[in-house]
């Protein structure tokens, strides 16, 4: 059997809000030696009873398609989505980004948090921290361009995804 191509994919998965269930996705993940990129959990129902989780993975297609198999036989798991492959949805990471700003490059740092549309959420006389959101792709780049200013650490939500369209699922 010819090596098939690993692809990315981000999988929705609607969940009793429950201790314990979390932890037996992830274990499902780690046992089959299956890699998690991104991982969020939140409540999104009214009444506290159902969560969300979004996994971001990556894997040729037969095994994308036994992990979301292997989920859906999981109990407290409602539905999994592959958001990959029903089309088009939108996904959106936010990371906050502590930048050191010393002298001359407190200024470049601000020029490219304001190219990026970063706010600023705390300034010091040492540093800022700017709050950055969007695509991964564009999350990645702006921290690489903080690397050259004066980078000092970085927290990152993970990957929010939801699909679009009034009718979709």
């Amino acid at each position: 059997m010819k090596h098939l191509p690993s692809e990315r994919h981000t999988l929705s998965i609607l969940v009793d809000n429950e201790a314990g269930v979390l932890a037996r996705i992830v274990g499902l993940f780690s046992a089959r030696g299956y890699n998690i990129d991104s991982l969020t959990v939140a409540d999104v129902s009214g009444d506290h009873e159902v969560s969300r989780i979004t996994v971001v993975t990556t894997g040729p297609p037969p095994v994308i398609e036994q992990i979301i198999a292997q989920l859906d036989r999981i109990v407290p798991v409602h539905r999994v989505l592959d958001l990959t492959a029903l089309g088009p949805h939108v996904e959106r990471e936010m990371a906050l980004v502590k930048v050191a700003g010393k002298a001359g490059l407190r200024d470049e740092a601000l020029r490219i948090a304001d190219i990026f549309r970063a706010r600023p959420v705390d300034t010091t006389t040492g540093s800022f921290v700017f709050e950055v959101s969007g695509p991964t792709s564009k999350v990645d780049q702006f921290i690489a361009l903080m690397r050259e200013v004066g980078l000092v650490e970085v927290a990152r939500t993970g990957v929010v995804a939801i699909a679009r369209g009034a009718d979709a699922v």
